[in-house]
């Protein structure tokens, strides 16, 4: 890709594997082999999930804050939704081993997804800062970015600005119930690749939030479709094209890729 060119990429869930997505994004042009932006005035869009299940999650974090501060000043843009795993690290380090009243507390809950003791450890005022600001749901290029394949989302408003403020003032207050039960609602999966009914609740959910296309990760396509991790290359696009996963498995084995949106009308 010549620097300047303009796109927009999406890159699922990375789970901690720096070297594989700085090797995905040097390959696609977005950075030099010095790991700086070289993407232009693009847009890259990560669908959350950095941290948790991999070595590297707060380096991932690093690289993505550093790289949005350099897309900026280039005339770009780097930007990310929520993932769970980073609501599941923020769980850990604000609450710690209090009670989520399920008989399990945070810390414990945490560590049962992954959680590595080094990113707790390496979070400092600015990562939290910056991952309690990451908003659930985004429209890029008339698709709707949402990192759950699930539609719990609608329990938290009926527009995306809505969804986004509520989950705001929610990861900015202790109020440990709340946290719970939206932990609870982000480990659901699936919603819109039921055999039946997976197509009229996507356009159910789009009508509603707007949008051509759902994307979204949380879910290895590998898992989904019943093949090895190192075999996904490409995003799965499925219920009629109204959807289209791109979590690649980094952590189960995958090399990965990055989505370069087409335009659509």
């Amino acid at each position: 890709m010549q620097q300047g060119t303009q796109h927009t990429y999406i890159v699922g869930d990375v789970h901690g594997q720096l070297k594989k997505l700085e090797k995905l994004l040097e390959e696609a042009g977005l950075i030099d082999h010095k790991h700086h932006w070289h993407g232009g005035t693009s847009t890259l869009w990560f669908m959350g999930d950095f941290v948790d299940r991999g070595a590297d999650g707060i380096a991932v974090v690093d690289l993505v804050m550093r790289l949005q501060k350099e897309a900026t000043a280039a005339g770009g843009m780097v930007a990310s939704v929520l993932g769970n795993h980073e609501m599941l690290l923020l769980a850990a380090y604000r609450f710690g081993r209090r009670s989520t009243g399920l008989g399990s507390n945070f810390i414990s809950r945490w560590k049962m997804n992954g959680g590595n003791r080094k990113d707790l450890a390496s979070l400092t005022t600015a990562h939290l800062e910056w991952l309690a600001n990451l908003p659930p749901m985004a429209f890029v290029a008339n698709r709707l970015l949402l990192h759950a394949d699930a539609t719990f989302y609608i329990k938290y408003g009926r527009s995306i600005d809505e969804v986004n403020a509520t989950f705001a003032k929610l990861l900015h207050r202790s109020d440990t119930l709340a946290w719970e039960e939206l932990l609870e609602e982000f480990a659901r999966r699936g919603a819109f690749y039921h055999a039946l009914e997976g197509e009229d609740i996507a356009r159910r959910f789009l009508n509603i939030f707007g949008g051509q296309q759902i994307i979204h990760g949380h879910t290895p396509i590998s898992a989904v479709l019943g093949q090895q991790a190192k075999k996904v290359t490409a995003p799965w696009v499925y219920a009629q094209e109204l959807c289209v996963n791109v979590d690649g498995g980094m952590f189960l084995g995958g090399p990965g890729f990055v989505y370069r949106l087409s335009p659509v009308a």
